[in-house]
């Protein structure tokens, strides 16, 4: 599997000419965060998480993003509605697992998902995909306890058992799919100091998936602009507040000079 700048950057033209509606369920910490940074890359987002609109807001959307970082059991049946939803209306659906391996509750919820409606991508950071596979896999809050290196190995088992293409977040972003590993190098470490940017990548996702058929290619396309968009911010910020302010600006702005310029990437099959 290979990727390529002009790739990345026709994904992102295709994204700016047809605005697809990504439905986002998503956490009440990043919900302003991960829907301006739909609009600005060009996707258009919509926030809705009332069980009884569900079937109707997925039929007019081309992507759907489920995020568990705030559960309640309301949001949990929507959250299964809406995935049967998409599944009949065969548009991507892309899962953070957010927090998984803290509680009981949220482990079980990520994995019955998983096993219920198979997603196109789960999108996490390394405790959280390992929390999915291994039992005593534990997570530190919403933040990882474990590098995206040590969970690759386990993000391959979590993609043969249920099929689903597998992004894991750190340092290096590992995009795990039937055609190899995709390793993207982008990004920069105060990132981490923002909260919801891993969220604001899983949205990401839903938008590259709408308009790229490949997974595993979305998946990577969206981690590739994200971390070329925060090295931009960073570049302009003095700190984690005016990095989330330039790193809109940054999507938004993106072009293909910018993505020729700073994509590290590499495939391995």
């Amino acid at each position: 599997m290979k990727i390529t700048a002009e790739e990345i950057w026709s994904a992102v033209q295709a994204v700016r000419e047809k605005a697809p509606i990504v439905h986002s369920i998503t956490n009440y910490v990043v919900m302003n965060n991960t829907a301006n940074a739909l609009l600005a890359i060009g996707a258009s987002p919509v926030m809705a998480h009332a069980e009884e609109e569900m079937e109707e807001m997925v039929g007019i959307a081309s992507a759907l993003v489920i995020n568990i970082g705030t559960l309640s059991p309301a949001w949990v049946r929507a959250m299964f509605r809406a995935a049967e939803a998409a599944r009949k209306r065969k548009i991507p659906i892309v899962l953070d697992p957010v927090g998984a391996g803290a509680t009981s509750y949220r482990t079980r919820t990520a994995r019955e998902l998983i096993r219920a409606v198979p997603p196109e991508i789960i999108r996490g950071n390394g405790s959280e995909i390992m929390a999915l596979v291994e039992e005593d896999a534990k997570t530190k809050g919403v933040d990882s306890s474990a590098s995206s290196d040590a969970a690759a190995a386990i993000g391959g088992i979590l993609h043969k058992q249920c099929g689903a293409v597998v992004c894991i977040s750190g340092e290096t972003d590992y995009t795990i799919g039937p055609a190899g590993v995709i390793k993207t190098r982008n990004g920069h470490l105060l990132m981490t100091r923002v909260t919801g940017l891993g969220c604001t990548a899983s949205a990401l996702c839903g938008a590259f998936a709408a308009v790229t058929t490949d997974p595993a290619l979305a998946a990577a396309e969206a981690m590739a602009v994200i971390g070329i968009a925060g090295e931009i911010a960073f570049a302009r910020s003095e700190g984690p507040g005016t990095l989330q302010l330039h790193l809109l600006d940054a999507l938004y702005r993106l072009d293909a000079d910018d993505i020729e310029r700073m994509l590290r990437i590499e495939t391995e099959a």
